[in-house]
Formats: structure tokens, sequence, C-alpha cells
């Protein structure tokens, strides 16, 4: 099962990373819709520090593209009134390690002044934030919290993994009315990656879901994507773990499923247990901490909805109960070799 996308005003198709790709998106969306705004640490005048905004503030002035000072929770307590009041905010936490002090008006507005105004307001708000590891950050530049948001009923979580994606679920994270975390892969912004870290970084401009159409478009939230077809095997993963699995699985000759979630919350279960049933295996790569990780619920669903076609206990491959290490970054991250070993084990019988 693989999600269809909506096509709207599409135009030619060119290839763009995933910087660039959510660029246009928000451009696109601030063009077809006055009330959405853009804000955050340096969004504006430097267009951000991966560049995400670059131009949007010279394009759209200071009243739509704007810097805020460096306080995550004044960051999320200004996008939930402007929600209320009718605005489409779309903040920008630098780091996904820095969204902490930002959990309260997360949590206890944006995620629940719907049910809790019986439906009088509502949080159209769009968190967009880089996050994980494998490019050297260390503990504070490094983290994956996303299982923290897929616990918070009223919150919708989005993770996509090639520029294409990233472009179209972007466009339906921003209409959406309910609040949705956007973390943007940043170890895959400029081009996807294997997990062998000697290697050169390969550019997207040489990846066919880098090719982007010019125009709308939207991939709508809740519909996974079947990477890769297969029979003996199917592997569950988001984000730049697509990458990594996609690569070992070719290495390996495996008859493998890999099937890229997209979103984590709506999580398309229909498309995950339709690929268990057929292979009888599961596989769930995340790079998290494995304790209480987002891996953790898919195990659970997986069990209670395929037990009687699984031909083997369900395998997790994430990051470890630690803090992100500088020094050990490769043992921390769930490389080829981890990854490896976990598909021989649940493929041995």
């Amino acid at each position: 099962m693989s999600g269809a996308d909506e096509q709207g005003d599409v135009g030619t198709a060119r290839p763009l990373n995933m910087i660039q790709a959510l660029n246009e998106a928000m451009d696109i969306c601030m063009a077809r819709d006055p009330d959405i705004v853009v804000m955050g640490e340096d969004v504006g005048y430097f267009g951000g520090v991966f560049k995400a905004t670059e131009g949007l503030q010279r394009k759209y002035g200071k009243t739509r593209v704007f810097d805020t000072p460096i306080t995550e929770c004044g960051i999320m307590g200004v996008a939930v009134g402007m929600a209320a009041y009718g605005l489409r905010p779309v903040p920008e936490i630098q780091f996904a390690d820095y969204i902490y002090p930002a959990l309260d008006q997360i949590v206890s507005e944006a995620a629940r002044i719907r049910y809790r105004s019986a439906g009088e307001f509502i949080a159209p708000i769009t968190v967009r934030s880089p996050f994980g590891g494998g490019i050297f950050g260390g503990q504070t530049h490094s983290q994956s919290p996303e299982g923290i948001f897929t616990h918070v009923a009223g919150l919708k979580t989005v993770v996509p993994s090639t520029p294409y994606d990233a472009k179209g679920l972007l466009i339906a994270a921003i209409e959406d009315n309910d609040p949705v975390i956007f973390f943007e892969p940043k170890r895959i912004y400029n081009g996807p990656f294997d997990g062998h870290y000697g290697r050169p970084v390969t550019p997207w401009a040489k990846h066919p879901a880098a090719m982007v159409p010019e125009g709308y478009y939207r991939i709508s939230l809740g519909q996974a994507k079947v990477v890769r077809g297969g029979g003996d095997v199917t592997i569950l993963c988001y984000g730049t773990m697509v990458h990594v699995v996609s690569a070992v699985v070719e290495d390996m000759k495996i008859d493998a499923e890999v099937i890229d979630l997209r979103t984590l919350v709506p999580l398309d279960i229909q498309a995950i247990t339709a690929s268990v049933r057929k292979t009888g295996r599961c596989v769930v790569v995340h790079e998290a901490t494995r304790t209480s990780g987002f891996g953790a619920e898919l195990s659970a669903l997986v069990q209670e909805r395929c037990f009687h076609a699984l031909e083997a206990p369900v395998e997790r491959v994430t990051g470890w109960d630690t803090p992100y290490p500088h020094s050990l970054e490769w043992a921390y991250f769930p490389g080829p070799v981890r990854i490896g070993e976990a598909l021989k084990r649940v493929m041995k019988d």
C-alpha cells in the first residue's frame, strides 16, 4: 500500500535538495494564504541556520517572516495566541534539542485547545525543527525526540525522508487545522545517507526522489510509502533511516519490504499490517533512544494485529539509552552493521 499524492497546480519537476523543497513549500503556502506567518530564531534576515527560510522575508515582509528572541517557550506561546486569533503560524525551533522549553505550550495549550474549547478554537500550527544525528553535533544538536510528541493526544508528527516528500508533506501540515510537529532529518538535508560515514556524501540531484514539481501538491498525512517491495521481511523506518535501511537491504540481497512511515501520527497501520501479514517478519529501525521510543509502539501494534502471521519476534534497531555521544557517534547511530545483524536474527529460521 502506498499513499496517493494530491496534485494541484503542478509544473515542471526539477532536482532540489530537502532545504530547497522546504523553502518552496513555505513560499507556495504563503503566496496562497496571507494568514500564514513564519517565525523563529534567525529565520528572517539570515534565512535560518540551514537557510530553509532564505528569501522569504524579502518577499513577504517583516510582519509575516520575523526573527524572535532565543526563547522557545515564547515562540510557541506567541504561536498559540496567533492561531487562536485566526493566523496559521509556522514557527521554527532551530534544533529539536531545544524544543523542550516549549513543551508546556505545545502539550498543554496547542494540542488541547480544540478539545478544551469544544471546537471553538483550533491550533493550525506547524512546528518545524531539524532533528537527528550523524553530523557530529553531540548531545545538544543530535537528539530525536519524536516519541515524546507521538505520546500527546492532539498532535500530529511528521518526518520526511526525501525532497519530494518534504515539500508535499509540509504543505499538507501547514494546511492542517491541528498542530503538527514537523521534524526534518538534518543529516539528509543535502543528500541521502547510506550509513557508511566514511563515504563521500551523495547529492540529492542523483536521487529520483529529488525531482520536485514546481507548483502546488500535497501528500496527505497518515499515508506510508512502500519504498521497496519484498516478501521475506518488513522493515519499518522513517527519516534518515529509510536510506540507511535501503542500502543495507541492497548490500545483503534480501527480499525485504521497506516502508517509510512518513507520518508517525496519524499512522498508516493498514500499510504496516498488510505488509507484515505478507512477510511474517518485522524489523523496526529508528535513531531515537530505545526505551519508550516510537519503535516500542510499532512493535506493540504489530504484535497485537499480526501475532498469528509472525514467524519470529519483532526486532528493534535503535539508538542507545544514553545521551547522544560525540566521540562514539557511529556506535550510537543505527548503522549497517547493527541493522544487518537484526535482519539475520529475524530471518534465521
